[in-house]
Formats: structure tokens, C-alpha cells, sequence
């Protein structure tokens, strides 16, 4: 194919499909989100989305919290990157970005807009210096939470809409060492996250890599103390919102979502 007729609209139509066939929209979304997500303005600055998670001898690449982005989505998405990214198309981070839209929407999420222009790293030395205070941990409360996000521009209630990402995937024991899906759909992009946060209970359980979660008998769904923690004002009343109005949750994921995957990001622009 001649690159030069190559458009945004061939490059989604290979992502809707890989997504649909291989059922990867999830690790998708994590792989944007913990491209996008290192980056902070409080006591540590920088980090972008720059795809630095392509390079595995250093930074990004090797960070536990990434663990199976690597190799198991970069593996999904190999044929496409080869395609489009390996051949000047667009960019490896603006692919990922793209991919995890594609992954949203294909799974009955909103449609979210997707601008153009980040700029790949060259090496792992263009990563941050460490996961610790950018990417947050599963095992800790609301003060955790803030810290994490409000250094990125997000309120609490954006902390709430974000979070709703957990209505699909699951927590896989050989990267994270949780385990299990949040949700009984967790291949439906909807707000079954937040009515199940109100209407399930959940019991004290340690995986079989000694992380503390919450397990719900009936269904065998999990939360993780991050996600209960949202229960706690003045994040419950979001919860509640979302839980009763989806479209409400749509809209304010959408935005929040946008602003996280252009953190950091100058110039970018509606087409490639």
C-alpha cells in the first residue's frame, strides 16, 4: 500500500478489528493509559505519552506496574505498528492512544476524539525515572489517590470517572499479582463498575501472590482497595451519579480521559 493514501480511518478499521477478534480492547486502554499516565507537575515533573514502553532495557519498559504492556499488547499490536507506525504513518504513541479509543468505543464505550503529534522516544533514557508517585497502587486509599492524580490536573471527580476504566479487564496475577474481572461483562464498556461498587459486597481476600483485594462470593468479581475506596465522600457522590446515569459517566470519562492522554503533549493537532 502506497503510505501516502494511508488514513486515520484505514489505521481504526485494522484496530476494530484486532479488537473484535483478539478481545484486547482492555490491555489497550492500559497500555495508553500507563504511557500517558506517568506524567506529573508536583514534586516530580515530566513524563508524556512517547511510547517509551517499546524500549525494555530500561525505564518505562521494565516498571512492574507495566508489566505484560511489553510484551503481550505490543505483541497484539505488532502487525498494525509494522504497517502504520514502523512506516511513518503516525506515531507509536498517537497509535496507542488511537488503539485504546478504538478498544472503548468497540466495546459500547463513548466515542472519544483522538488528536495527533506525539512525539516518540528514541530510547529508554526519554522515559521517567520510576513508577513510584505517577502510576498508582491498587493496595492503598483516597490520600493515595490524590496524590497520584491531582499533580496531573484531575479533581476527585475525575479520579471517580477514571477509575470507571475498571467496568472492563481484569487484574491478571502474573503482572499486577491482583486477580480477577471488576465486572461480570468485563468486555461491555458501560457503568456496571459503579452500580456493582453500590450493590455488591465484598469480603477480604489475598491473592496467591500476597496482594490484599475484595472478593464478591456470588459472582467471584473483585475490587481493589483503590476502587473502595471511592465509597468515601466526596468521591460517593460521583459514584452515585454514574451509577444512576451512564451518559453522565460517558461525558465525564471522555474529558478526563482526552486530558490524560495529552498531558504533556504541545501542537497536537486533528489530523496526522
Amino acid at each position: 500500500e502506497n503510505i501516502a493514501t494511508m488514513s486515520v480511518e484505514d489505521i481504526k478499521a485494522d484496530l476494530k478489528a484486532l479488537v473484535e477478534e483478539k478481545n484486547c480492547g482492555p490491555i489497550l486502554i492500559r497500555l495508553s493509559w500507563h504511557d500517558a499516565g506517568v506524567y506529573s507537575t508536583g514534586k516530580l515533573t515530566g513524563g508524556c505519552p512517547n511510547a517509551c514502553m517499546r524500549f525494555t532495557d530500561a525505564s518505562e519498559g521494565t516498571f512492574g506496574a507495566n508489566a505484560g504492556l511489553p510484551t503481550t499488547a505490543l505483541d497484539l499490536l505488532k502487525p498494525i505498528t509494522e504497517k502504520y507506525a514502523d512506516a511513518g504513518v503516525i506515531s507509536h504513541a498517537d497509535l496507542w492512544t488511537l488503539a485504546a479509543n478504538v478498544g472503548i468505543e468497540s466495546m459500547g464505550g463513548p466515542a472519544i476524539p483522538t488528536r495527533f503529534g506525539r512525539k516518540d522516544a528514541a530510547s529508554s533514557s526519554e522515559g521517567v525515572e520510576s513508577q513510584v508517585g505517577r502510576l498508582p497502587d491498587g493496595d492503598k486509599g483516597v490520600d493515595h489517590l490524590r496524590e497520584i492524580f491531582h499533580p496531573k490536573g484531575f479533581t476527585d471527580k475525575d479520579i471517580v470517572a477514571l477509575s470507571g476504566a475498571h467496568t472492563v479487564g481484569s487484574c491478571h496475577a502474573d503482572r499486577s499479582g491482583f486477580d480477577g474481572a471488576w465486572t461480570e461483562a468485563p468486555l461491555k464498556f458501560d457503568n456496571s463498575y459503579f452500580t456493582d461498587l453500590l450493590e455488591k459486597s465484598y469480603v477480604d481476600e489475598t491473592t496467591a501472590q500476597g496482594c490484599p483485594q475484595k472478593k464478591h462470593a456470588g459472582s467471584g468479581t473483585i475490587m481493589l482497595i483503590s476502587d473502595l475506596a471511592l465509597l468515601e465522600s466526596p468521591f460517593k457522590e460521583t459514584v452515585e451519579l454514574y451509577a444512576k446515569d451512564q451518559e453522565a459517566f460517558f461525558k465525564d470519562f471522555t474529558a478526563a480521559w482526552v486530558k490524560l492522554q495529552e498531558n504533556g503533549c504541545e501542537g497536537l493537532k486533528d489530523t496526522l
